[in-house]
């Protein structure tokens, strides 16, 4: 359950809260900008902007403003006694926006939440600041809640909707609303089980392909938006494939991983991994090289795949392999 399905929970059953984001953060801080965490009515805290002391102050001014209409900006300076004393391994400095979530913002929350679970591209553009509050969710189709952006400045209801960057502009705070990345898993063996259950925990949209039907379908990847199974090279003719993809191959043997890598290298991918041993690798890159592919497209390919933890277990493998596309992910977003 993401933070907006908590959000919307509460102002269904007629409880509102306070939503804290950091807005600015300067040197190490433990969350970056856009980083939340709900305080709501009855003081039970979802999401998080870092925890520690930090946490506890936005928490503590979210308190004073629980039940009013009010915004405000506080501003949070970790000194060196500071981080001393909470064990923090850190001390930048960061903007925390506080801003009431009432019942009656409720069918602008729903909008928020529709464009996220959905995938819809949209901005949330919130009026930043000590004073009144205002939130207005801007769809790339035209679609519009809670104000009209021509009466914003243009340089925040402008531009692209592909920004991955959360943005203060001219006062507003804007917010990027994106579809999830989309990973496909080449492969249903046991490492893949372990790879979706962790990557849809950490917001990737999930295609499970393989050749054997009993190894593709639901029961093995509940978690996952779309299950197929069919014969490799007819999947891969068909398949809807963008450059802000992830592909992970991990199928059963040389053949089947050199048919998908070769397929996946034909267009740009946001990543390639493929497992194996440096001699298997080596194999099918000489075999796709034979084939007349460029070898210098090799050199985007993670394989072996996956951080170097030094895992055995599929689920230890399936860590590395999370974490390898979290930190490509971040990166990419960092980059914008």
């Amino acid at each position: 359950m993401n933070l907006y399905d908590v959000i919307e929970q509460y102002l269904g059953e007629g409880r509102g809260g306070v939503l804290a984001t950091i807005i600015r953060k300067l040197g190490a801080t433990p969350q970056g900008s856009g980083a939340k965490v709900f305080l709501g009515e009855d003081f039970r805290l979802h999401g998080t902007i870092g925890g520690g002391c930090v946490e506890a102050e936005a928490t503590k001014e979210a308190r004073w403003l629980m039940g009013g209409r009010d915004t405000k900006v506080i501003h949070y300076t970790m000194t060196g006694t500071e981080v001393a004393e909470e064990g923090m391994i850190c001390g930048g400095n960061v903007d925390i926006f506080l801003e009431p979530v009432l019942p009656v913002h409720r069918d602008l929350y729903t909008a928020i939440r529709s464009c996220v679970t959905s995938g819809r591209r949209a901005r949330i553009i919130t009026a930043v600041g000590d004073g009144r509050f205002f939130k207005m969710v801007q769809a790339e189709d035209g679609e519009v809640w809670g104000g009209d952006p021509k009466a914003l400045p243009h340089e925040v209801t402008g531009g692209s909707f592909g920004e991955r960057k959360t943005l203060v502009k001219a006062g507003f705070l804007v917010e990027p609303i994106n579809p999830k990345p989309r990973l496909y898993l080449y492969g249903a063996g046991h490492i893949s089980q372990f790879i979706s259950r962790i990557a849809a925990m950490v917001d990737f949209d999930i295609t499970v392909i393989d050749d054997r039907m009993s190894f593709a379908n639901r029961d093995r990847f509940p978690e996952a938006e779309r299950v197929i199974a069919g014969f490799f090279d007819e999947v891969l003719r068909n398949l809807e494939r963008t450059p802000e993809d992830y592909h992970v191959i991990v199928t059963r043997g040389h053949k089947n991983d050199a048919e998908v890598l070769e397929s996946v290298l034909a267009q740009p991918s946001a990543y390639v991994g493929m497992i194996g041993s440096r001699r298997k690798t080596k194999i099918i890159y000489d075999h796709l090289a034979g084939r007349g592919v460029d070898p210098r497209l090799f050199e985007n390919v993670h394989a072996p795949i996956g951080l170097d933890i030094d895992g055995e277990t599929p689920q230890e493998i399936a860590v590395s392999i999370a974490a390898e596309l979290v930190k490509v992910r971040a990166a990419r977003k960092r980059q914008g």
